[in-house]
């Protein structure tokens, strides 16, 4: 069975594990704004920035949760 290359960056994409990553470097970046005293506009819009991207990544990771194949039921 061939996987097309659509398949195989989903597979990619929908990672959790990179997905986790991707979102605690955003927070880590975005703690390193707010951690300082005296933000320049740039450090301001860079922080709405990152809170955008570590929502839309928590985003893809709940959608890929709810795809996901529930467990076996086991009586």
């Amino acid at each position: 069975m061939e996987i097309s290359l659509h398949q195989d960056f989903r597979a990619l994409y929908d990672d959790p594990r990179r997905m986790a990553e991707e979102h605690h470097i955003y927070a880590a970046q975005l703690d390193a704004i707010l951690a300082k005293p005296y933000p320049t506009e740039d450090d301001r819009l860079e922080a709405v920035r990152l809170k955008k991207m570590k929502l839309r990544v928590k985003d893809r990771m709940m959608a890929v949760g709810r795809n996901a194949s529930p467990p076996p039921y086991v009586a």
